[in-house]
């Protein structure tokens, strides 16, 4: 599994943790990190994920109920939601490209999720940014092949 990816999964199992126990103990979760990836960059990267995804999360949700036609999050699968909410966070909030993040989201889902859970993922995170975001952001990453 590559390094980041790693990283990716161990922040969305913490925010998983977090949607099913709201008085999570910060100090065990951030332990968890640590024994679970054991090298700092990555527990540094995955701690900016679940702390981003944390810290926005209602800005995100209320995204996420717009933009998943005919779903509330409450009605979502919990996993599917979690998946989304640290996708959405990486992509309004950090400059990894759109891509890679829907990639990563997706093999997230079908990963911990349902057979459909990839497929819905993905459907949703591609309405997420705006039309004009998605094209600078596809240009920007031919560019850089």
């Amino acid at each position: 599994m590559a390094r980041r990816s790693q990283a990716r999964e161990v922040a969305f199992q913490v925010l998983y943790q977090d949607d099913l126990n709201p008085r999570n103990n910060p100090a065990i979760t951030d332990a968890f990190m640590e024994d679970q990836l054991g090298n700092a960059a990555l527990v540094e990267f995955a701690r900016s994920l679940v702390a981003g995804a944390r810290r926005n999360r209602a800005q995100i949700d209320g995204l996420l109920g717009k933009t998943a036609e005919h779903w509330t999050l409450d009605r979502m699968a919990a996993t599917d939601r979690n998946v989304l909410r640290l996708a959405a966070f990486e992509l309004l909030h950090t400059d990894t490209p759109r891509a890679v993040v829907i990639d990563e989201a997706v093999e997230l889902a079908r990963r911990f999720g349902t057979v459909q859970s990839g497929q819905f993922v993905n459907g949703i995170l591609d309405r997420l940014l705006p039309p004009a975001s998605r094209a600078a952001d596809d240009a920007g990453a031919r560019r850089s092949e």
